[in-house]
């Protein structure tokens, strides 16, 4: 037993001291030509504040151009917390799938759990093998990068492009490909910011790089880029959030967001810079409205007294909260908001009340 033991804590030993000499071989290796970079000999023409193309921003798609399907992917465990989620967003990316502008193609639930489950046949699914055990720290989300490796090296991929996604993500309307000119498009998470942290980041994205703005204020979802770009990613993605969190210091600094600063700066290491798109999503209670946004991230709990005040940070005598239905789905036909209540929250809970009722074999 004791070198079983022995031998277990020297495979974590190594294959650590094997991720952290990745990171340093890809932080100096020259990547400069393989991907072109958000510079200005791209000739794009930028919105002040939020990084958009403006002909991106004055309207919708040109129907001369050709269409550039992109593959949806989440990544989930096998958890009822995740797997109810998932089943609702399948369900709306298939009421939008072929609406108006839509370039929406393939998709996949990219499911870490290293064995089918029994919604296989209801959610396309590819299923990826899990970290070994106690690489992880006790931080699942980690298990996604390293998904995500798997699938892009697995899988068949029709689609030239990859939105990544999660599975509290409902889709509003049909969503077109955000990306331009080699440039991912993804949300801007406030958040996350890299020059406050710099210190910190130089030890994944060393000067030689490029000044830190570089690194784009965005996680890892939602994000449209290249397939190719994103095989490129990956795999930096992957090592650079498990020598985050082998590192006292980042993990602290970091937190839950860690394998999001993990992404942004896999980005910038090879030179992929993003579209900060402000329309991309929603994030009820905060935002109100739903408006042209494309997404609802349901991450937060929504707590409201019955004459539609507001309550966050103490339960509501109406809520609705996804934590709440951490081994359970939520029933079907859940009430509604009182009156007072946002759009955003309203048009949350009926989106999630017409997928419940839809999806065949619910709760079971």
């Amino acid at each position: 037993m004791a070198c079983g033991n022995i031998f277990f804590f020297l495979l974590i030993t190594f294959s650590v001291a094997l991720i952290t000499y990745n990171i340093i071989v890809s932080a100096n290796a020259s990547l400069g030509q393989e991907l072109p970079s958000p510079s200005r000999s791209l000739k794009i023409s930028v919105d002040p504040i939020i990084k958009m193309p403006v002909d991106r921003s004055r309207g919708g798609l040109d129907s001369t151009s050709p269409r550039r399907l992109f593959h949806t992917a989440v990544t989930a465990s096998d958890s009822v917390y995740n797997t109810w989620q998932s089943r609702v967003m399948y369900y709306w990316f298939k009421k939008f799938k072929d609406g108006p502008n839509s370039e929406m193609g393939g998709f996949t639930r990219i499911l870490h759990s290293g064995k089918p489950d029994k919604y296989m046949d209801e959610i396309p699914t590819f299923v990826a093998q899990p970290l070994p055990p106690g690489l992880d720290r006790g931080y699942i989300v980690l298990n996604r990068p390293w998904a995500f490796v798997q699938w892009l090296q697995q899988a068949d991929i029709k689609e030239d492009y990859i939105l990544m996604a999660e599975p509290d993500h409902i889709i509003v309307k049909p969503i077109p490909n955000l990306s331009r000119e080699g440039l991912g498009a993804a949300f801007h998470f406030f958040y996350i910011e890299p020059k406050k942290y710099e210190s910190i980041l130089r030890k994944y994205f060393p000067e030689d790089k490029g000044p830190i703005t570089n690194i784009d204020p965005i996680g890892n979802s939602p994000v449209i880029v290249g397939k190719e770009s994103l095989k490129k990613i990956a795999p930096s993605w992957m090592n650079v959030s498990l020598a985050m969190k082998k590192d006292p210091e980042t993990d602290k600094a970091f937190g839950w967001v860690l394998e999001m600063y993990a992404y942004a700066v896999a980005s910038a290491l090879h030179g992929v810079g993003n579209i900060l798109y402000k329309d991309f999503m929603i994030q009820p209670p905060w935002e109100t409205q739903v408006g042209e946004k494309f997404i609802i991230h349901y991450t937060y709990g929504c707590d409201y007294t019955m004459k539609g005040e507001l309550t966050y940070g103490k339960i509501g005598e109406w809520r609705f909260d996804k934590r709440s239905y951490d081994d359970i789905p939520p029933p079907r036909n859940l009430s509604l908001p009182p009156p007072g209540v946002p759009e955003s929250v309203v048009t949350l809970v009926k989106m999630v009340n017409e997928a419940t009722a839809n999806i065949p074999n619910w709760g079971s």
